[in-house]
């Protein structure tokens, strides 16, 4: 019987929903919000989005139009509390990311490396949704970010423009990468609040998200059973 339902589900989950399957989950859409990306869930090497440059102060600066317009807002919230970020790292293509991996692991090593360099396919910075920040006036990415002023404003408030901070402390086993304060990751503002409230990786908040999607399509489907 559970078999059927699953079944059933698949076959009949858009018309119980009365939408596209990437409003339902919008986690597999990857011209949504909510696509989620890491070393299972990768992009393929031909996937490129329209991005721009932000209006604000540092390098590397492209993101998708949404992500860069909430980034220009984040900014100038931040500067009115006396806050001066920069970017650091936004859009990166896949073969770039390629490069930037292997660079990283001739480096340190593999093992070393995957902690905090995404092999190509794996990173968000290729949705065109993901930034690097710093301080005003540095480049450096390190953990001591997070305990500067600027750090400290970005975990509390980038929600509120729509951004999470993707790697946080203490999730290291779930995401796959070590804490890193200065990777924002834009998801709009509905998700972002939820995810910041929950204190929890995107991973989870995305499964809890499709196990509810799953859960509502089967008890629909046991409904129009006769």
């Amino acid at each position: 019987m559970v078999l059927q339902n699953i079944v059933s589900v698949i076959a009949m989950s858009a018309a119980l929903l009365q939408g596209s399957l990437n409003a339902a989950i919008p986690d597999k859409n990857i011209d949504g919000t909510l696509f989620l990306v890491n070393r299972e869930h990768r992009i393929t090497e031909d996937y490129i989005p329209d991005v721009r440059k932000t209006l604000v102060p540092g390098m590397s600066q492209s993101m998708r139009e949404d992500a860069a317009a909430a980034l220009e807002e984040m900014f100038a919230a931040a500067s009115g509390e006396g806050i001066k970020l920069a970017t650091v790292s936004g859009y990166r293509s896949y073969s770039k990311q390629s490069t930037i991996h292997a660079r990283k692991v001739k480096k340190v090593g593999s093992e070393a490396a995957d902690l905090y360099s995404a092999p190509p396919g794996a990173s968000e910075h290729q949705l065109g949704m993901a930034m690097d920040l710093a301080q005003r006036g540095s480049s450096q990415l390190n953990g001591s970010f997070g305990d500067t002023k600027a750090g400290q404003w970005v975990d509390a408030n980038a929600y509120r423009f729509g951004f999470i901070v993707r790697y946080q402390k203490g999730y290291e086993k779930i995401t796959g990468y070590a804490f890193e304060p200065w990777h924002v990751r834009y998801v709009g503002k509905e998700y972002a609040r939820a995810i910041f409230d929950l204190n929890e990786p995107l991973e989870l908040y995305v499964s809890a998200h499709r196990l509810a999607v799953y859960d509502f399509l089967i008890k629909q489907t046991n409904e129009v059973q006769p």
